[in-house]
């Protein structure tokens, strides 16, 4: 798969809400540079979780805006 690559405004975004987390709810300082690495590791070893997850959601929709096109053009079928 793909590495997941970010922007660095959606990168800085990223790390900043980690750092934020740990703060409030660990009680815990982040650095900057651990900040990133588990950013970085939460990309590779968990983010395909996440990625399936989104693709799984947009098959669902895809297929349910299809069954309803299909309905649609049944609707608009004359009698013979």
């Amino acid at each position: 798969m793909k590495p997941i690559e970010l922007s660095k405004d959606a990168r800085a975004a990223a790390t900043g809400k980690l750092r934020d987390y740990f703060r409030q709810e660990l009680d815990q300082d982040l650095g900057q540079l651990p900040a990133e690495m588990l950013l970085d590791f939460i990309g590779k070893e968990i983010g395909g979780v996440f990625y399936n997850r989104g693709v799984h959601d947009s098959q669902e929709l895809v297929q349910k805006k299809a069954e309803d096109i299909v309905e649609a053009l049944y609707g608009l079928e004359r009698g013979s």
